[in-house]
């Protein structure tokens, strides 16, 4: 994989509070409406200030699986598709837009997945309130919002704060998978990810960026950006 050839200008200070998503518009169909009545009380679990214990959010699922937290699933198809390809593995999604939730409800009921639990609500807060120290197998991150204006890029989601924070939550040996189809914000991603101590990466490649695991499917998105001559760039790191 190609390394992306524009580097973005010299990052800013972390703004005290970063949240995962921005607020946006957006409709929940009738569909999505009836898959958070029906299926919303069994695999939504309620945002909470205190830490969760694994089996009080999986219930009679839980069978000591490996946990991987994703923060902005949107509409969920990657989340459904990962959920069905690893079947021993549980995932939490993080998503605070109502359209994202019921989509991949209305997913999770099409497809008889029992490994998904959400959270509706702020990835960063449920990470500091929520999830234990040492819990955590993996994180995926896929496609976060690049801010792309340069006033902007304090932000940007990916920055050494809640890289920090990840590493506390990541058991030894856990992984953080994150994807971007904007070339700066790969280059700045990448940075923050080696400036780590605690992370090492687990590319081959010397420019850094990974291949696309098998497990991360290629979204209609992506799948027409690639046809445009867009770069999409994989970053996978290991906590030490």
């Amino acid at each position: 994989m190609t390394r992306p050839e524009h580097t973005p200008p010299p990052g800013v200070a972390h703004p005290q509070k970063v949240r995962t998503y921005v607020k946006r518009g957006g409709r929940t169909s009738t569909g999505q409406a009836r898959a958070i009545e029906a299926l919303g009380s069994e695999f939504i679990h309620p945002y909470g200030s205190a830490p969760v214990q694994w089996p009080d959010v999986w219930g009679q699922d839980w069978k000591e699986q490996p946990v991987v937290l994703e923060i902005g699933f949107g509409m969920g198809d990657a989340t459904a598709h990962i959920a069905q390809v690893l079947p021993d593995t549980v995932f939490l999604g993080c998503e605070v837009h109502e359209p994202g939730v019921g989509a991949l409800l209305k997913l999770i009921g099409e497809r008889g997945l029992r490994n998904l639990r959400i959270v509706q609500h702020d990835a960063v807060e449920v990470l500091e309130h929520m999830i234990p120290p040492t819990s955590l197998d993996g994180v995926h991150i896929f496609f976060p919002d690049p801010w792309h204006k340069t006033r902007h890029h304090k932000r940007r989601l990916i920055q050494a704060p809640l890289v920090q924070l990840l590493c506390s939550r990541l058991k030894p040996g856990g992984y953080v998978h994150c994807a971007t189809d904007w070339a700066p914000y790969a280059e700045q991603i990448l940075d923050v990810l080696r400036s780590e101590p605690m992370l090492r990466n687990r590319s081959p490649h010397p420019e850094g960026y990974a291949d696309r695991p098998s497990y991360r499917p290629v979204t209609k998105f992506e799948r027409r950006g690639l046809r445009l001559g867009h770069g999409v760039w994989d970053l996978v790191f290991e906590k030490v």
